[in-house]
């Protein structure tokens, strides 16, 4: 995976993070939004590289630094004044943050007939938020949580991510009055990542009997590595649900001479030994600042997800 680095050129960039505040010994920390464009980075005039359309090669260090100001000579700046002056707070209080650059572009609806979405950061906050409204749409719900991991594009090692302890800890304590090796055996965990579209310009990269279009369904993945944590019996639960929700399925299996990625829905399900499916509505452009799905499969993708709340196929 990781960032598709020539996308974020030329964008109107804003910032926003977490920051933590001195207080009294304790540290408290607070979410800041600049929410206005703050900076860019500027692509090099092409007469100063003739080889941009050709065989560049981006170096993050050197070319990625975000523009913010431009200073007059000999002036200081403290960025814990900016971030001060954004929370109405004394820099003092300030004794460290986590900033990241974000575009500020709204997400459109695009296309002739209004059949695409695109946006930053579908993959995954659009998963985060189908899954959300499966829940809340049925209220009846038991024995049903949803679980937003940090650091999935990082590797999920950390106290928040996949590959730490959260989940489990987690779970362990919802059930303190039940048997959890019982509640683990008898659970299935559905992993939600956007999946990859077939693109039309580079359909050759799509397995030809593997080519998931935008607006024909949600995608079940599979990959005989296990990069994707699908099984036969998992596969048939999800067929099922999606028949009672009389919702299409497609299929995305990579090419044999190409890696897929991977999502953490093998992690979990090496950590907890909960069978496990990996699912996520088609999109382009994956891992670019703007990315692009379909406005049918988003509503699609929830009514399979209500339908699995339901649990009657577990």
């Amino acid at each position: 995976g990781g960032v598709l680095l020539s996308t974020w050129f030329d964008r109107d960039l804003s910032l926003a993070g977490r920051v933590a505040i001195a207080n009294e010994g304790a540290v408290l920390t607070e979410l800041v939004d600049f929410k206005r464009p703050v900076g860019l980075i500027p692509n090099l005039a092409i007469h100063l590289d003739r080889e941009a359309n050709g065989s560049r090669k981006i170096n993050p260090h050197e070319e990625l630094p975000m523009i913010l100001s431009r200073a007059e000579t000999d002036a200081e700046l403290d960025f814990k004044d900016l971030l001060a002056r954004e929370l109405d707070r004394s820099a003092d209080d300030i004794s460290a943050f986590e900033l990241c650059a974000y575009p500020v572009e709204s997400a459109q609806v695009v296309g002739l007939n209004q059949e695409f979405l695109t946006s930053a950061r579908l993959d995954n906050l659009l998963s985060c938020f189908i899954a959300t409204e499966a829940l809340l749409n049925n209220e009846d719900a038991e024995g049903v949580m949803v679980v937003f991991n940090d650091h999935e594009e990082i590797g999920s090692v950390s106290t928040g991510g996949a590959d730490g302890p959260f989940l489990e800890s987690v779970l362990r304590r919802a059930t303190i009055d039940a048997d959890f090796e019982r509640v683990r055996v008898n659970s299935l965990m559905v992993s939600i990542d956007n999946a990859h579209g077939v693109h039309p310009n580079y359909a050759s990269k799509h397995d030809e009997g593997h080519r998931p279009l935008l607006n024909e369904g949600p995608v079940v993945k599979v990959n005989a590595n296990h990069r994707y944590a699908t099984t036969a019996i998992t596969q048939s639960v999800i067929e099922q649900a999606a028949e009672r929700a009389d919702v299409p399925l497609q299929y995305f299996s990579s090419r044999a001479d190409l890696g897929c990625g991977s999502t953490i829905g093998p992690i979990t399900a090496g950590r907890l030994g909960i069978d496990t499916i990996d699912l996520g509505c088609p999109q382009l452009a994956m891992h670019s600042a703007r990315e692009t799905c379909g406005t049918k499969d988003p509503e699609l993708m929830l009514q399979l997800l209500t339908q699995l709340t339901q649990r009657d196929l577990m």
